[in-house]
């Protein structure tokens, strides 16, 4: 059984930083694509950044690129996300995402396969 957790999501003050992480299990990722959306409530899921099985060029959205970092561990099946200089904006529950069957839409969150259960982040004053 497939499984993704997310975990290191909380509470911070504009201006912090966080690490968010997403421990696979279940199966191997190292050959499929990984990525983080994120959903504040009210809104449509966002993207925030992936890369694609082959260890090649990663991928952000427009509100996050040069703040947030994605990086993946894949002797430990797991994906991280640094998180630096954070914003009110940036307060929504991150998801990690994995597998993209060929020719789905790395941007689009209804083409991943697989979803983990979120965490939280909250940034506030």
């Amino acid at each position: 059984q497939v499984r993704l957790v997310e975990s290191g999501g909380g509470s911070v003050q504009p201006g912090d930083s966080l690490t968010l992480s997403c421990a696979a299990s279940g199966r191997s990722f190292n050959s499929a694509a990984m990525g983080w959306f994120r959903q504040a409530p009210g809104k449509a899921r966002e993207f925030v950044g992936a890369s694609r099985w082959n260890g090649g060029s990663t991928y952000y959205g427009d509100s996050v690129k040069d703040r947030f970092t994605m990086t993946r561990d894949r002797a430990k099946n797991t994906m991280y996300l640094e998180m630096k200089n954070l914003r009110p904006e940036d307060t929504a529950l991150y998801l990690c995402a994995a597998d993209l069957p060929t020719g789905n839409d790395l941007y689009s969150s209804a083409g991943w396969r697989y979803w983990g259960q979120g965490t939280q982040v909250t940034v506030s004053s």
